[in-house]
């Protein structure tokens, strides 16, 4: 066949089952294989899956490799699609079994702990979070271009085993497309290709949001002598439990007048007769005197007076 003919047509499923026969030889023992598989027209359905999509059709300069990409994953040409922290390694299926490799440098700490810090108090559940389901304006600012979880081109190297001099061919396009595809079933794997992990935006949102809460401006918690001198009260010193005295064990006593009771009876009686007035008596005269010390109670036969 002459340079500048067409080469002979072959259909997609002819050519996806050559490449399968060759990744079965190339595969070892133990090596699992994913291969990316989509349903209908829909690649990505997810929250996480269509932001990356979204993100790889940013990239203007690979605008003419895009389609074709969306192209071959459809048909199922992504035979193997492994994540790795900062790496994506695929097998495609074109005329030949081509072998794809994409490194993604990891976000900078800057970078991540401004997303921690953006994020701070509004993420309360990492399933949450996977799953999309928070605020837009939380998930905006993860996914925002530039400063975002999602890398731009020049945090991105390509390279394919393919003869096409684009840095981002068709079979390169199909793996990106395939990440989209595989974060709607893991949404967890993006965490893990840019080097980070999810939970800090729960622990980081939690310091901050303690941090804002004691910032100037807070509101404060007024002690007694605050309360003493705004309102001009004195307040009554409450005793502590160390100072306080100890109380006497309570004695259950049986039905009655306990020993206390009586007592108290007794000392109730001698202030009376202290503080009760004196009887008086009727003297001859017709005026009243009062009675001796040691009187007899009345109704009581009077004592004999001696004669001089």
């Amino acid at each position: 066949m002459s340079y500048f003919e067409w080469r002979p047509y072959v259909p997609v499923a002819q050519k996806r089952r050559q490449a399968e026969r060759k990744l079965a030889k190339l595969k070892k023992p133990g090596q699992s294989v994913a291969p990316v598989t989509i349903e209908g027209r829909t690649i990505a359905k997810s929250f996480w899956g269509r932001s990356c999509c979204t993100n790889l059709e940013r990239y203007s300069d690979f605008e003419t490799r895009i389609p074709r990409g969306r192209t071959y994953v459809r048909n199922g040409s992504v035979l193997d699609l492994q994540i790795a922290r900062g790496e994506v390694a695929a097998m495609v299926a074109g005329s030949s079994l081509y072998k794809v490799k994409i490194t993604i440098a990891p976000v900078t700490a800057a970078r991540w702990k401004a997303i921690c810090r953006d994020c701070a108090g509004a993420i309360d559940s990492v399933v949450e979070l996977l799953q999309g389901r928070l605020a837009s304006g939380v998930m905006d600012r993860v996914c925002r271009q530039g400063d975002g979880l999602f890398p731009s081109p020049e945090e991105i190297k390509l390279s394919c085993s393919c003869p096409d001099w684009a840095d981002m061919c068709k079979h390169v396009a199909a793996a990106l497309y395939g990440v989209g595809a595989r974060l709607d079933e893991r949404p967890q794997l993006l965490f893990v290709l840019r080097g980070v992990d999810e939970n800090d935006l729960l622990a980081n949102a939690g310091q901050d949001l303690a941090l804002a809460r004691a910032a100037p401006g807070a509101a404060k918690i007024l002690d007694d002598s605050d309360v003493a001198a705004l309102f001009g009260l004195e307040m009554a010193e409450t005793a502590t439990p160390d100072a306080a005295a100890p109380t006497a064990p309570k004695r259950h006593l049986r039905s009655g007048t306990s020993s206390g009771s009586k007592t108290q009876a007794v000392k109730k009686a001698a202030v009376e007769m202290e503080t009760k007035p004196p009887q008086a008596t009727r003297t001859k005269s017709g005026g009243k005197k009062a009675s001796p010390a040691g009187a007899t109670k009345r109704g009581a036969q009077p004592r004999p007076r001696h004669s001089a």
